[in-house]
């Protein structure tokens, strides 16, 4: 057991035609696979810059460690995601983070491009002053991050149909609000699910330089298969 911060990154294996599926139309099956290694491997190595030795990566599915150990760097602990939804699978990762790390840690996606570590260093620096959950909101009505000091499971035990929509974060509040929980919100950032979203992260300047080819230029399209890109 140790006592330092810890940071936990959910993400999905990036297998062609099952990752940034509805940036298909626009990129193809290739280029998103791509995208979400790069996007992996973006957010792996900015949570080991804050958390080094203390990088947990939550994978689904849990059978695809090989196909990570690429993208990851070095000293990265990968744990299995498991649940019938996101919400079990942040609870349950979360859990299995906590019991080998006193904490506290932070939970983040791959899905940010613009996710600094200064983002994480913010929600640390919340929690030790006093919340009890740090929320990072997402343009779409989701969050990019949550931060806690303890388990806190009924965080993330909203309604099942609520995961993927618009009133996520809403939820998450209400609910932390609920259970007397001081709650701290981070600035907003885009997240990159739409080719709305990727036009509009493509024209960002902080964009990282690795990403800003895949979001960009000319695709390639498979045999068979088709692109409005």
């Amino acid at each position: 057991m140790t006592d330092e911060r810890a940071v936990l990154v959910m993400t999905k294996a990036p297998r062609p035609g099952r990752v940034k599926t509805r940036l298909t139309p626009m990129l193809g099956d290739d280029r998103c696979a791509a995208l979400q290694a790069a996007l992996i491997t973006r957010a792996a190595t900015t949570a080991t810059s804050v958390a080094p030795g203390a990088t947990f990566v939550a994978l689904d599915p849990p059978d695809a460690r090989e196909e990570l150990a690429g993208l990851l760097p070095a000293g990265v602990a990968l744990v299995p995601q498991r649940g019938s939804h996101l919400g079990e699978r942040l609870a349950g990762a979360g859990a299995d983070v906590f019991a080998a790390h006193r904490g506290p840690i932070v939970v983040v996606g791959t899905d940010i491009p613009l996710l600094k570590a200064r983002h994480l260093h913010d929600a640390f620096a919340a929690l030790a002053g006093g919340a009890d959950v740090v929320l990072g909101p997402a343009y779409d009505g989701g969050y990019y991050l949550a931060g806690m000091n303890r388990p806190v499971p009924s965080l993330f035990d909203i309604t099942p149909e609520l995961w993927g929509g618009p009133d996520v974060l809403a939820a998450t509040v209400a609910r932390a609000e609920a259970d007397g929980l001081r709650c701290h919100l981070l600035e907003e950032l885009r997240d990159l699910d739409t080719p709305e979203d990727a036009v509009a992260l493509a024209a960002e300047p902080s964009l990282p330089s690795e990403l800003r080819p895949l979001l960009g230029g000319p695709v390639a399209v498979s045999p068979g298969g088709s692109s409005h890109g």
